[in-house]
């Protein structure tokens, strides 16, 4: 599902090169769920934006649900991401003048086969999967941290994405909550066999996954 190949990243100034990533290669098989671990710097979230075509790498080579992507302009890269992938991060970055199911709909607009009302039914069963229909007309102000982080996924789920990538899901949450979390998760790869990477600092959320890959200084040790 997911292949990167000989991947470095290199950021540069005027006075400073600095190495993010150093001559990374992953394959991630359709339907698993990965996990990457590492001290902070160490080039996780660089690694998954890399992934999400969020950024581009200096070098290497990705390919990713059959399609190489260095071709692809800023419009194709757009709407394959929106077609394929779903975000899901650690501060939610939901938009809080916008009711529950409004935030949920969001990545269904950039999709204009999708009509008003096949948004409106597609969002209401992501947040039932979720568990959070019964909040569809709240805001997120006034929701917990467990609870944004829910309509965080609903959003990422909505559009039925093949891929999900989660960067720190549970890192603004209690145990308690970040468990809940990682059920939710661990469903939607069951279930509906989404593949899913997800960064984490958490050893115990990491050994729920398939398969954990760990980083170090840019380059991967395990």
């Amino acid at each position: 599902m997911i292949s990167l190949q000989n991947i470095e990243k290199v950021y540069r100034t005027n006075t400073v090169e600095t190495l993010a990533l150093n001559s990374i290669s992953l394959n991630i098989a359709k339907g698993e769920f990965l996990s990457i671990m590492g001290p902070s710097g160490c080039g996780k979230s660089t690694l998954l934006n890399i992934m999400g075509l969020l950024d581009a790498p200096s070098k290497g080579n990705i390919k990713i649900a059959d399609q190489t992507t260095d071709k692809l302009n800023d419009k194709q890269l757009a709407n394959f991401r929106n077609q394929k992938l779903g975000f899901i991060f650690q501060s939610y970055h939901l938009i809080n003048d916008l009711a529950v199911l409004d935030n949920v709909e969001l990545p269904l607009l950039y999709r204009s086969s999708v009509s008003a009302k096949e948004r409106r039914q597609l969002a209401t069963e992501a947040l039932e999967k979720v568990g959070l229909a019964n909040r569809v007309k709240h805001f997120p102000n006034q929701l917990s941290g467990g609870q944004k982080q829910r309509v965080a996924i609903a959003r990422a789920i909505v559009g039925r994405p093949e891929i999900i990538l989660a960067d720190e899901p549970t890192g603004n949450l209690d145990s308690a909550m970040g468990n809940e979390i990682m059920d939710i998760l661990m469903k939607l790869n069951q279930n509906d066999g989404t593949t899913i990477v997800m960064v984490t600092h958490d050893e115990n959320m990491a050994h729920k996954t398939h398969r954990l890959v760990r980083l170090f200084d840019g380059s991967q040790v395990q």
